[in-house]
């Protein structure tokens, strides 16, 4: 099943100032969101990022 009609976004954003406590990324949270969106067949239309 594909979801061609509907459209998502990907959103990754930075939780903490203190580095041991950030858990993932900003990059590596893009890059699982696009693999799940892979998986799942999803139609990325755009990417935001909060720093």
């Amino acid at each position: 099943m594909t979801n061609n009609s509907q459209k998502f976004f990907l959103y990754a954003r930075k939780s903490t100032d203190v580095e041991d406590k950030q858990v993932l990324s900003i990059e590596a949270q893009i890059t699982e969101l696009r693999a799940f969106a892979k998986q799942n067949n999803l139609n990325i239309v755009d990417t935001f990022i909060e720093k």
